[in-house]
């Protein structure tokens, strides 16, 4: 009974020793890092609330456990040895990522509103249910939208949130997929009525194919076909999606669309769905924002709803 004891009592002393280092180490940092910025023990006590001896002391605990001067000191003035420089960079980012976790999860019992600036692609404008159901859920969020295949600047033009198709490239954003989809090859039923339904990707040489322009680079898009080559006819080309969804349902050819934007046509047997064994692809939804930004309750409610919302079971994707 007695070792037992002993045992307990020594594991939780242990356990309490590495909680009192552990904040007297952070407690250090703070002490270098605000000696470091206002150039003294006495202006860095007066930040931190503490006496100018009780900052030098954390400062030398601190060297004494690093084994390096991180100060130049001499009767008149300090500065820091390129070690503590070094060391001050990496304790700065530290400090400020204690604080934006802290403020992250002070915000987290905060109501999401405020006005939240959103870039979307042209074909997220079918998507509008879904952002009329954000809308009703969050009534105090006041959406900007703007609609565009450009590839903006998040961070410069002052967005945000963007969402985005495709796989995200930009290092300085933060990312989550929100929903996966696999696009449809579409045609009307009296258009294949008149010139007959393709078997395999080579087949659509001989057809009318209605193609997607990128406004950005200009170029035609490719369809998610495994066998497309470079036969694939343009009868004509859009960079929107709605002209080509028309011309689909007039019979004027076959196009490539996301699913969602003719899941009521192909329901409602206006279209029919083509060569789907033979689509290779399946393309994602993703919801980008700002590294260097805090996570505010608004764009955190976004993020979420998108990402429960844009499931491929909750829209037919």
């Amino acid at each position: 009974m007695r070792s037992g004891k002993t045992g307990l009592c020594s594991g939780d002393y242990r356990r309490k020793f590495r909680y009192y280092a552990q904040v007297d180490y952070l407690t250090a940092l703070s002490a270098f890092v605000q000696t470091a910025e206002a150039g003294s023990f006495v202006a860095a006590g007066r930040q931190l609330g503490l006496t100018a001896s009780a900052v030098g002391k954390a400062v030398a605990r601190l060297e004494e456990q690093l084994q390096v001067r991180l100060f130049h000191r001499n009767t008149r003035n300090m500065a820091l040895t390129e070690e503590g420089r070094m060391f001050l960079e990496r304790c700065q980012r530290i400090l400020a990522e204690m604080e934006a976790a802290h403020a992250e999860l002070a915000q987290t019992h905060v109501a999401p509103r405020g006005r939240l600036r959103i870039s979307l692609p042209l074909v997220a404008m079918l998507l509008t249910p879904v952002l009329a159901d954000f809308m009703a859920a969050y009534p105090e969020v006041q959406l900007d939208l703007d609609f565009s295949d450009r590839l903006v600047d998040v961070i410069e033009e002052g967005f945000d949130v963007v969402v985005r198709t495709g796989q995200p490239s930009d290092s300085r954003l933060m990312s989550r997929n929100v929903g996966r989809f696999r696009s449809r090859i579409v045609a009307a039923p009296d258009y294949l009525k008149a010139h007959g339904t393709p078997g395999t990707p080579a087949d659509l040489a001989r057809h009318h194919c209605l193609r997607q322009r990128s406004p950005t680079t200009g170029k035609l898009r490719p369809w998610p076909l495994a066998s497309e080559g470079k036969s694939l006819p343009e009868t004509m080309s859009a960079t929107a999606v709605d002209p080509l969804i028309y011309l689909a349902v007039a019979g004027r050819g076959i196009a490539c669309l996301p699913p969602f934007a003719v899941r009521q046509e192909i329901a409602d047997g206006r279209l029919v769905s083509l060569l789907e064994s033979h689509i290779r692809e399946v393309e994602q939804f993703s919801v980008l924002w700002p590294a260097s930004r805090q996570v505010t309750p608004k764009l955190r409610a976004f993020v979420e709803f998108m990402a429960s919302h844009l499931k491929p079971e909750n829209q037919g994707l």
